[in-house]
Order: structure tokens, then sequence, then C-alpha cells
């Protein structure tokens, strides 16, 4: 394997200011039942560490201790009594993917209003999510969070925006979700005050008053944060949109995360509808509103960030403002072709997201690395993204964009053991000789296990925390209670 050099970005420190809630106390008890191994040792595959160096193994060996990396290199790994070893051959080792942009809640909703504008179709689903309570999100979010792991998600965020009355608790819904299937979460309490009244997009019925979103918000950092390195469960805010949310909100929100170290999140300039409401509405266009109110940083993470001039992508730039690219999404949507390929080169921090599952039905993280490619060669050549950038975007480039990577992102020691191991000996992808390349361009190949946190999620393609059928019936149940809810 080429030792070229992958695209790899620095993160800023993870902030310590929010205390452990009893809340993320019982995600990581739950989630460190699920296969935990000890001393377990990948031997004999392919490995793409995304380091800094962009050092690669053509055959080599990872030993995994705990929930840690504890060496890896080339060549047969070292006996290690007791330990758990797994055959590698055929195989590339990659970092776990990190996916920085979800609606997990949507999984209900899928293949719904296919042929529609973002806000055509955020209008016909608005009633539909009006009906959502805890029972239909835990049951969305194991859907969602299983799909996910299957394609190589090790880490996810999500972000949770729609809240009816007399629903339930339903953050701690998905929270639950995650334990049981036992990924790294980073769910983001989201929000919406400014209904149709208001001269809003959502529907009155969903959205809450600016003193109950915040104190929500505080009330989910103060339970569930843990800001710790090995953390499986940090809390984000994000106001939904600019045209969901006040400005109250916006500047609130702000300060309310930065009084309590965690991090802030929304979308932005998702589609040119977005584009003429800002225009028309504050005068500025989405990015330079967001930068007025105060949602640049390196504590802020936008999703799509489609439509950006070159002082929003300067500005994006020197702020350490996040980017969460969705083309798959972005494509399902007809929302436009991000600037990629010039985000990434004024250094902004991009990672990868698969966004809602009523936006991207296939949910396939593993996908969107290869989406990302094509769709920034369509804006700029095929120079514009190279295979090995686009493997750095959904591992060292969403670490990045959470602010995680020194944690997780790269295959070093000392990092968290966030491992996906891609079995590429299947007939699709027999006769290509560069792994990045059969991983990035070819079909999407199976699994031969995904380990979170240094235990074992996924096996021969198969979910060892849930059952899927089930899941599937549970999935099938929801979504017809809810579409007949509506009507």
């Amino acid at each position: 394997m080429n030792a070229a050099a992958a695209q790899h970005n620095d993160g800023a420190p993870v902030s310590a200011h929010a205390r452990v809630g009893s809340g993320a106390a019982s995600a990581r008890d739950a989630a460190a039942s699920a296969g935990d191994v000890g001393v377990l040792i990948i031997d004999g595959c392919a490995i793409a560490t995304v380091d800094a160096a962009g050092t690669e193994y053509r055959d080599g060996h990872v030993i995994v201790r705990g929930n840690r990396i504890e060496v890896l290199g080339a060549g047969p790994a070292p006996d290690v009594p007791g330990a758990t070893r797994i055959d590698g051959r055929g195989c590339l080792l990659t970092p776990g993917l990190i996916n920085t942009h979800h609606h997990l809640y949507q999984w209900v909703t899928r293949g719904l209003v296919p042929d529609a504008t973002l806000f055509e179709w955020l209008t016909a689903l608005y009633p539909i999510w009006a009906g959502i309570d805890a029972d239909a999100t835990r049951i969305a979010a194991t859907g969602g969070l299983a799909s996910l792991a299957r394609t190589g998600c090790t880490t996810t965020t999500d972000h949770h925006y729609v809240f009816p009355r007399d629903a339930g608790d339903l953050l701690a819904a998905e929270i639950d979700a995650a334990a049981q299937v036992g990924l790294r979460f980073q769910p983001c309490r989201g929000s919406m005050d400014l209904g149709r009244s208001a001269g809003g997009l959502p529907p009155d019925s969903v959205v809450e008053t600016l003193d109950d979103i915040l104190a929500a918000s505080a009330d989910a950092v103060a339970r569930y944060h843990d800001p710790g390195f090995d953390s499986m469960l940090r809390i984000a805010l994000a106001p939904c949109s600019p045209f969901s949310v006040s400005a109250d909100l916006l500047r609130e929100s702000a300060l309310l995360a930065r009084e309590l170290g965690v991090r802030l999140h929304t979308h932005v300039a998702e589609t040119m509808d977005e584009q003429e409401y800002c225009l028309a509405t504050h005068g500025v266009t989405p990015a330079e509103y967001m930068d007025k109110l105060g949602w640049v940083g390196p504590d802020v993470w936008w999703a799509h960030a489609i439509h950006l001039d070159d002082s929003a992508i300067a500005t994006m730039a020197r702020s350490g403002t996040g980017v969460a690219h969705c083309p798959t999404s972005n494509g399902r949507l007809g929302a436009g072709i991000a600037r990629t390929a010039d985000l990434l080169a004024a250094g902004v921090p991009v990672g990868l997201g698969v966004d809602g599952a009523a936006s991207n039905e296939a949910s396939s993280l593993i996908e969107e690395p290869r989406n990302a490619l094509f769709f920034a060669r369509q804006r700029g050549g095929p120079q514009a993204l190279s295979v090995r950038t686009a493997l750095a975007m959904a591992t060292m480039g969403g670490a990045r964009t959470l602010g995680r990577a020194t944690e997780i992102g790269s295959i070093e020691p000392g990092k968290l053991a966030d491992l996906a191991l891609w079995d590429l000996s299947t007939p699709a992808h027999a006769g290509i000789e560069d792994p990045v390349t059969a991983l990035i361009l070819g079909s999407a190949p199976p699994l031969a296990a995904l380990l979170v946190n240094g235990r074992i999620v996924v096996r021969h393609g198969e979910i060892r925390t849930v059952d899927e059928e089930q899941v599937g019936r549970d999935v099938a149940r929801a979504q017809a209670a809810l579409v007949a809810k509506a009507g």
C-alpha cells in the first residue's frame, strides 16, 4: 500500500467544564456490556492509520488493550497470552467512521415525500413528526444506529429538534438506544421557537418557548454530558436553523453552551430557499447572520454549508468553524453541491454526515466519502478530492469537527480503539490493488469487525448488540402508527 499522506486536521482540546451526569455514567456502563474482550489482536490486515503522516501498512497488526490502541506496526503481531485474535487477511483496517450530522427520529419516516425541495419536504413531514413520542424515538434511534454500525460508524452525532408536547423524554430515549447498540454518541439537544404563526416554517405544535429550551438544554448537559477522554456520551446545543428559531434563541444558546463548555451545532446555508429567507428577513446571508450572532468558532459546526461565498469560507477558516458535509442528502433533496475542496484548502474542519433518514434512506456512512469525492469532482475536476482525503474526511475530519481529534479518528497508540475492519476479499473487490481505492470507489464492503471503545459491536457483518429483525418489525409498526395519527 502506498504511504501517501492523508488529509489530517488537528483538533481543538476537549472542554472539561461540565460535570459527568448520572445519565452519562449509565450510558457508559450499558455500553461496557457489549463484547468486552480485554486484549484483542487484529493481524494480517492492510492498515490505513489516517495519522498526520498518512502511515499505511500492506500487512500489519494492531493490539488493543481495554479501550485503547496499544501497539501497531508492520508484519505479524507478537504473541500475547490470553488475547482474542481476529484474522485480518484480505481486510483493510481503518479508524471507525464518524457521523457528524443525523436526525435519528426520521428513521421511522423514511420513503415519504421522495420528490420535493427541502421546504416542501419539511412542510409535508412536520405534521407527521408532530406525532412522535419517546417510544417512536427509541425505535427510530435503534434502527438508525444499527444501520450506522453496519456501515462502519463508531461515533455519531444526532440533531433532535422536534419536541411535541407530552411526548415523553425523547433525548433519554435515543441515549438509551445508543447505549444498547454500543456506539459512541454525541446527541445535540435541538430546539425550535419560531412557529408558523411567528413567520417560521414549523407548525406551532412542535416549537417550545425560549425559557423552556434553555432550561431543558442546561438539564441535558447536567444529566448526560461526559467530557472525559474516553467519553461515550457528550451533549451539544443545537437550535435547528435560521428559519425555525429566533435570534434570541441563537444568542442565548451560544452563551449557555460556552458557559457549560459544550459545542454548538445548527443547519446553515443548505438551500437557496434559506438564502432568500435570510436576505428577505435579516438582510444578510445565512453565514453572515450566524457570524453576527456569535455562531462561529472552534466550538461550532454547521450542517451542510453548501451556499457559501469566499468571504464566508474565510470567516469559517479564521474562526475554526467546522462543517458536517452531507453529500447524499444534499443530492436527495437537490440542495446543491458544497464547495468541499475550497473548504479543505482554506483549512476548515470538514467531516461527513448521512443526515436524517427521511432525506437519506440508506443512511450508509461508508457511502458518504465516495459521494463526497464524486460531487467534489463534479465541481472541480478529477483532482478536486483524492480517495485518501475522502477517507480522512470520514475519520479525522469528523474527529476534528467534533473536537475529538486527540481521542478518535486515526489509528495511533494511546487513542481509543474505535476501528473498522473491512472485508475486501469479496469478488466485487478482487483485482483492485490499492485497498483504500477499493474501499472508497468500490461497492460498500462487508464489515469483518467493528470495534467501539475496544468492544466488538459488529462481527462478520452482523450486529451483536441488538436483534435487527425485531428492530425492523418495530420500525414498520411505529411508522404505520405515525402516518395514521397524522392522517
